[in-house]
Formats: C-alpha cells, sequence, structure tokens
C-alpha cells in the first residue's frame, strides 16, 4: 500500500524590511518644523518688542515672561512630552518617534543631547541635515554621534487628538506673535505720535503762553497776576506768586514781551521743555525801554490734560537789544 502524503504550502512571514521601517527625511523635517518653529516664532517676536519697549517697563517684562514661557513649553514638548507618550506633537502629526541603541526611546537628557548635538548639523554648513538623505540608517550627525535613528509608527499608536492639538498650538503661537506686534506698535509708535502732537501743540501754544505769564500792565496787575498763575502748574504757581509779589511792591512798570523765536529741546507726551527768545519793551512813554531775554520753558499737562508751565529759567537777563549801541 503506498501512502500519499499531501504537502502542504506554507508562506514564511518575513518581517518589515529595517530600511521601510525608518522615517523619511521630508517627515523629518516636517515634525521638527512643527515642534520648534512655532515656540522660536514667538520667542524672536516678544525678544524684538523687549528692544523697542522701554526698558524694564511693565510691557517690558510682559515680552520677556511670554519669551521664556514660548521657551519653555517648546523644551518640554520635546524633551518631556516624549518621556511620557512617546512622542512629541510634531512626530505624532508625522507619525515617526526618535528609538536608540536598544529600540527604546531615549530619556528627557538623551533627548537633550541629542537637540544641543543638532548644532554640528547646524555648524557643517546644513550638510548634516541633510545627511539622512544618503545614509543607509537616514541620519544626522547628532544621530550618529548618540547612536539614535527615527522611525516610523502606525498610525494607531499615536496620541488621540494630536492633530487638534497641534493646531491649537500653532494658532496660539501666531495669535502671541500678533498680539506681541500689537503691543509693540501700541507702546513705541503710539508714543512716537503723542510726542509728535506734544511738539505740534508746544511748538503753537508755548509762545503764547510764555508771553502772556510775562507780559503785565499795573493799571491790570491783578488780572493780569490772576491770569499768569492760570497757565501754570500746581508746582510753579506758589514760586510764580512770590515773584509777583516782589514785582508789585517793587513800583511795576508796563512790562510787555513778544516771542521772535523759539525752539523745543525735548518733549513726551506728557512734558516739553523749549528755548523762547523773546524782545519786549519796559516802562510807558517817555521812559519806555526796548529789552531781549532768552528763557527756557518746562511744560507739563495737568489734570485736565491742558497744557501749563511748569517751570521757568531766564538764561539771559532782560538787556537792550544790541547791548545798548
Amino acid at each position: 500500500m503506498t501512502v500519499v502524503v499531501e504537502e502542504i504550502q506554507t508562506t514564511e512571514v518575513t518581517p518589515e524590511s529595517s530600511r521601510n521601517r525608518l522615517a523619511p527625511w521630508h517627515a523629518r523635517v516636517g515634525a521638527f518644523a512643527v515642534d520648534v518653529l512655532p515656540g522660536i516664532a514667538v520667542v524672536a517676536t516678544m525678544l524684538l518688542v523687549s528692544f523697542t519697549v522701554p526698558l524694564r517697563t511693565v510691557w517690558w517684562w510682559v515680552s520677556i515672561s511670554v519669551a521664556g514661557v514660548a521657551f519653555l513649553l517648546m523644551l518640554v514638548n520635546r524633551l518631556l512630552l516624549p518621556t511620557v507618550t512617546g512622542w512629541s506633537l510634531g512626530r505624532a502629526v508625522c507619525g515617526i518617534a526618535v528609538v536608540g541603541r536598544n529600540g527604546e526611546a531615549p530619556g528627557p537628557w538623551g533627548l537633550l543631547l541629542r537637540d544641543l548635538a543638532h548644532l554640528l548639523d547646524t555648524m557643517s554648513l546644513v550638510v548634516g541635515w541633510l545627511w539622512p538623505l544618503w545614509d543607509s540608517r537616514r541620519r544626522t550627525f547628532a544621530d550618529m554621534l548618540l547612536g539614535t535613528e527615527v522611525q516610523r509608527v502606525k498610525p494607531d499608536e499615536r496620541l488621540r487628538n494630536v492633530r487638534r492639538w497641534t493646531a491649537v498650538a500653532v494658532l496660539t503661537s501666531a495669535c502671541v506673535c500678533v498680539a506681541g506686534a500689537a503691543m509693540s506698535y501700541a507702546v513705541v509708535y503710539s508714543r512716537d505720535r503723542a510726542i509728535d502732537q506734544t511738539r505740534e501743540q508746544i511748538a503753537i501754544e508755548g509762545p503764547k503762553m510764555v508771553a502772556q505769564m510775562l507780559t503785565f500792565d499795573p493799571k491790570s496787575l491783578r488780572d493780569d497776576f490772576a491770569r499768569a498763575q492760570s497757565l501754570a502748574t500746581d508746582k510753579y504757581r506758589r514760586q510764580l506768586a512770590a515773584q509777583q509779589e516782589a514785582a508789585e511792591k517793587g513800583h511795576p512798570v508796563i512790562n510787555e514781551y513778544w516771542v521772535t523765536a523759539s525752539s523745543i529741546q525735548s518733549a513726551t507726551p506728557d512734558r516739553a521743555t523749549m528755548l523762547v527768545f523773546m524782545q519786549g519793551r519796559r516802562g510807558a512813554p517817555p521812559e519806555v525801554r526796548y529789552i531781549t531775554a532768552t528763557v527756557r520753558v518746562n511744560f507739563a499737562k495737568d489734570a485736565d490734560r491742558h497744557w501749563r508751565v511748569d517751570d521757568l529759567t531766564v538764561l539771559t537777563k532782560p538787556k537792550p537789544p544790541g547791548n545798548g549801541k
């Protein structure tokens, strides 16, 4: 009797090629861009804002703090999140993961060293970043140094809702950058516009206020002094009243001034300093004496946002024009 044994064909299952498990270069670039670019954009924007706003003001501290928080969150995403979940946001979106020599994910310190080692990839004229295009293990110089490589992962192994969280992170970064630019504009350019307005207002109002303050007539002395005091700030009004009292006791005569030239030395939204060149006359005919004088005037805004004289210093005392010639 002949026994016939049926031959059963079996198909041998071969493991997936290790080459196919390696992450392609474009996936690594995309993951790196998602992980790094939003944070770098926020840090760069807020540091630029810190250079434009006044040093150590509230806005300066806000810009520095936001830049620090953005940098810290970027480190958390790159170093700590892979330790907890296995991936950063960018790697989860692109379906890749960093593994070590033993096939396990490196810890935070290993990932930190790997990111620092990427400086070699940059210092080599970016050749290290392009090295995975022809390397058999698709490694950068940093991967070669630390014995790591980047592999693909199955879609179902990625974080849940990772695309949503990634979109939130990117949109938040964009909003912060726009807010930083708006803050810089509000603090810097609006201040510049306010300073320009100060110069325009002082150029018109300043000479008139100084001329009115220094002009008086004995016939209307009290009214003229009251008008002059109304043009002064509370700080300067006391000093001005003392000067007026001394002038009233010293046989006052007609004192009239008009401005021939003026120059703004400095200006802020609430303060300004102006040099005023004046001509005038003292006394009544036939004893009229024509004089010139130079004064430096500080202006400040009062509680009602009106310009007032905050200080007046005589630089060149009144004297006859042309040195009396």
